[in-house]
Parts: structure tokens; sequence; C-alpha cells
């Protein structure tokens, strides 16, 4: 079985750096932030393997779409297997407990190239 891809939009790195800094400096736990990091990077790229192993998120207009979410700890990671690419696109990660359905409405959806 050939390995999937793994690339991420630039909202899903913004996502990434967010997490990070917050849990750093805000909540001033520089050595959980990385560790938190290296979770999600690290979970993420387990979708090379299986990438729709994953339940498609329930919501339309991206159930349709084909949108499929990986929980790691309280964060979920929005991603879309594109076949024809043989990619998987990290859209978005975000905390479980914001308002999932409003921050997806203001993503852009676009698969970046790879890199």
């Amino acid at each position: 079985m050939k390995a999937w891809k793994i690339v991420y939009t630039a909202q899903a790195e913004n996502d990434l750096r967010g997490i990070y800094e917050y849990i750093a400096y805000v909540l001033q736990e520089p050595g959980y932030a990385a560790g938190q990091s290296d979770r999600i990077m690290d979970t993420a790229d387990t979708l090379e393997q299986l990438p729709e192993k994953y339940k498609l998120y329930e919501e339309e207009p991206w159930f349709s779409m084909g949108l499929r979410v990986l929980p790691v700890d309280n964060f979920l990671i929005f991603y879309l297997p594109v076949e024809r690419k043989n990619t998987v696109a990290v859209i978005r990660i975000m905390y479980g407990g914001r308002d999932i359905g409003e921050r997806l409405k203001s993503t852009d959806f676009t698969v970046p190239d790879e890199p």
C-alpha cells in the first residue's frame, strides 16, 4: 500500500501555531505546548496509511465534501483525503469546545499543492 502525502493548509498551520502560542504563552506551559503540537502532528502523520479510517464530519455541507475528523486529546483535526492526488489535506485544527460550524464556515477548503 502506497503512503499518502500529508499537506497542511495555511489555516491549519496557523491553527497549530495558535494552539502552541496559547498553551506556551497564555497558560505558560511551553513544554506542554511543544508536546501537544507534536502529538497533533504525529497523529496527523498516521493518515498516511489509512486516510479514510476516521469518520466523516456529520454536518452539512462538510459531510458531502468528504471532510473527516480525527480527535487528538481535546483537539480535532479536520482533513480531506484527495484520492486523485494521493494526498491528505489537513484543513483545520481546532479545540473541540469551539463553535466548530462557525469556524468551518470561514474556512478555505482549497487543497494545497505538495510542498
